[in-house]
This record gives C-alpha cells, structure tokens and sequence, in this order.
C-alpha cells in the first residue's frame, strides 16, 4: 500500500471525500492510513474516504464478513471510513459523489443501479452528469426514530429526536433559533450526549425550525448544522438532512413530506416518505492524481 496509489479528489455540498479506486482490494485502509490522508495539512484532506470496490471482492479479502441486505456480489460497493479511520455504515452525500464517480467513468450502464453500503443496498439515479458535477438522488431507506434524548455542546444544552439513516443521529428543531444563530454556535465546543442512547456515537445536528414554502411540492425548509462523529463540524451530512427532515416535519406534525435543507455548503432536498426516503443534491468531482511512494 505505500506504493503509487491513484485517487479522486470529490464532494457533496461540500462535504468531501477522497475517493480510492481498489478493485483489487489491495489497499491496507489502517485508521492511521486514513486519518493521515484526510488531515488536510499532511495528505489531501477530506471528511472521509470512499474505497471503490465491488461487495463481492470485499467479501473475498475479508473487509466484509456478509453482504448487507439488498447488497449482490457484483455490486460496487462504498467502503465508507471517516477522517478518524473509524468505518462508518452509511454516508448520503458520500453515495451521491460515489455514483458520479461510477457513472463519470463508465463504471455503470444505467443511470438508476444500487450502491452498496454496510446499511444495505441503496439505489441511486443519476440525472444529469457530466465529468466534474452531476445531479445525484439516492433512496435512503426507512429511517427508524426513537426516543427523545439531549445533548450539550459547551455550555448550551439541545433537545432533539433519535433518529437511526443506517447510522445515529440526534436532531434538534431548536425552536426560536434564527440563521445567524445558528452560524453562531461554536461546535468546536465539548460534545456531552446519553451514551446509553448512543453506544456507537452519534451525529448532532441543530436546526432553525421549519420555515413553510408557497411551492405546492414541498413542505417547508430549514436550516442545518451538524457535528458528525469521527469528524467533527461538516459543511454538510447527507444522512443528515434526512435525519433533520424528519425531525422538523415532526415538530410541526407531519410524517412525511419534501423538504429543503439548507447546510453551509449548499442545499439538498429530502423527500420523507412512509417506507422510504430520498436524498437528492449535486456532486462535483474536483480532480484526479496519484499518491506518492513514501509520503507518509
């Protein structure tokens, strides 16, 4: 592995991933490999990273025990990390910049197919494209809400509703909470959340309540932050905004419904629905190079 090691530099609402094409699964991705490469002073610097391979492959090198639900051997998989080096189950905008990649380099025929994930299959549509930005819808699948729990963030407290995307969240509608507010929030504070609740960690994010929309297709938008574990602050998490989609319909009575979510990054629509949710937004894939022998 401390070979020429080819990458994909690329991001969703500037969430951002470096992307490793390893077919062959030749790539050790140890927690140093990986943290290493995604500081962004000593490697290229990213959120996480995206293994490229195909689930059967994985399985066959041991980096996956079983195929998750709804995952074929010939599937390409996103082996998902975070700048931790920790493994992740599921990334919403990391599957978008995955299957731009895909597609971009005639990986797939189609433009709907499935994408792998330790959550299970995702399928995925991709509805414009081109080399370097496409437009990118992912089904999410049905998100499983909980109890509600709390988190501080310094010396504020939030209240917010445990919502499972094939990974942990909490979201919280804080009520009151103005745009600027919330670009005020320092999240670089400590973190305290119910570790009982979430074993595994979890993502915060902190929400203005939702705003209704005159346009008769969706609900209403929000505003959005998010803490991401293994990562800290993101400019965007595409679980994320479904998490927080969720909570603010909730909040104001709904289950299901299209809303806008705003992140520092850009915005996604989230489309909740009883049995399945969908995730659509951009991708941009920024460039392409080679890992040096040696550089770490």
């Amino acid at each position: 592995m401390f070979g020429r090691v080819d990458f994909v530099k690329g991001h969703g609402t500037e969430n951002d991933f470096v992307l490793l094409p390893d077919a062959g699964v030749q790539l050790d991705l140890t927690p140093d490999f990986v943290s290493a490469l995604c500081d962004r002073h000593r490697g290229i610097g990213a959120d996480g990273v995206l293994r490229v391979a195909t689930a059967g492959a994985l399985l066959g090198a041991g980096v996956l025990e079983v195929l998750p639900p709804g995952v074929a051997h010939d599937d390409w998989f996103m082996d998902y990390r975070n700048g931790d080096g920790s493994i992740a189950e599921m990334c919403g905008n990391g599957v978008r910049v995955f299957a731009h990649y895909l597609a971009a380099h005639d990986l797939v025929t189609e433009p709907t197919f499935t994408v792998g994930s330790r959550a299970g299959g995702r399928r995925v549509t991709v509805h414009h494209l081109t080399e370097s930005s496409a437009d990118v819808s992912v089904l999410m699948g049905r998100v499983r809400t909980g109890a509600e729990s709390k988190a501080s963030i310094g010396d504020q407290t939030y209240s917010g509703l445990s919502v499972n995307v094939g990974n942990p969240h909490l979201a919280c509608v804080v009520e009151g909470l103005t745009v600027e507010q919330l670009e005020s929030i320092d999240l670089t504070a400590p973190i305290t959340f119910d570790h009982t609740e979430f074993p595994d960690g979890v993502n915060i994010e902190l929400m203005t309540p939702l705003v209704e929309l005159t346009d008769a297709a969706l609900v209403g938008e929000v505003s959005m932050r998010v803490h991401e574990r293994g990562v800290g602050e993101t400019r965007s998490c595409g679980t994320g905004t479904v998490a927080a989609a969720t909570a603010a319909l909730q909040s104001v009575g709904r289950s299901t419904g299209a809303v806008v979510v705003n992140v520092p990054g850009g915005a996604v629509t989230v489309t909740v629905g009883d049995d399945e949710n969908e995730l659509r937004g951009p991708s941009v894939l920024v460039g392409a190079g080679m890992l040096n022998a040696g550089w770490r």
